[in-house]
């Protein structure tokens, strides 16, 4: 399970709490201006295990930017994150999931990043309500599956417990992405 565009200041806290009841270890996928925002919620995201993985400095559409910005963008986070808490991401995750293949060969050249995408995407940016959200992360994660939620948003933080607690009951191991 990853999550995209923290760290927030109090709904990341809450899903780490989720996490840890259930000893379930997650990839985050974090904006480097979050970072900077709430240092603190990185390194207990880190303390506690979790994966972080480069989502870029601001959130941009990476496909409309030049080779240059998207260095800038990526270099950006992974110093944020690491001025906050001493790690390096082993992976990327490109914003709106918009990456071109040249792209995505030179950042893994340059970087060593694996541009990382979703097969599960329950749409919890729309804030359909949490039954929406939990039902789909459970009735569409198969076997290797990557889930995409974001931890910016109540809505999907309150849906977590359920939406979890249903894929363990179906069998699921969770994993970080790496």
């Amino acid at each position: 399970v990853t999550y995209d565009d923290g760290p927030h200041p109090t709904n990341t806290p809450r899903l780490l709490d989720i996490l840890a009841a259930r000893r379930i270890k997650a990839t985050f996928y974090v904006i480097g201006n979050a970072v900077n925002q709430n240092p603190s919620v990185l390194r207990r995201t880190v303390a506690e295990g979790h994966e972080i993985g480069n989502h870029t400095q601001t959130h941009p559409l990476l496909s409309k930017l030049s080779d240059s910005q998207v260095r800038t963008e990526l270099r950006r986070c992974e110093d944020s994150i690491g001025r906050a808490a001493g790690v390096r991401p082993r992976t990327m995750r490109p914003p709106y999931g918009g990456l071109l293949q040249r792209q995505r060969e030179f950042v893994h050249r340059e970087f060593g990043y694996p541009t990382i995408l979703w097969s599960v995407d329950p749409l919890d940016w729309k804030r359909p309500g949490t039954a929406v959200i939990t039902n789909r992360i459970v009735s569409s994660t198969t076997p290797g599956g990557i889930v995409l939620a974001h931890d910016l948003h109540a809505q999907t933080i309150d849906s977590m417990p359920q939406a979890l607690d249903g894929l363990l009951r179906r069998g699921f191991k969770f994993v970080t992405v790496s």
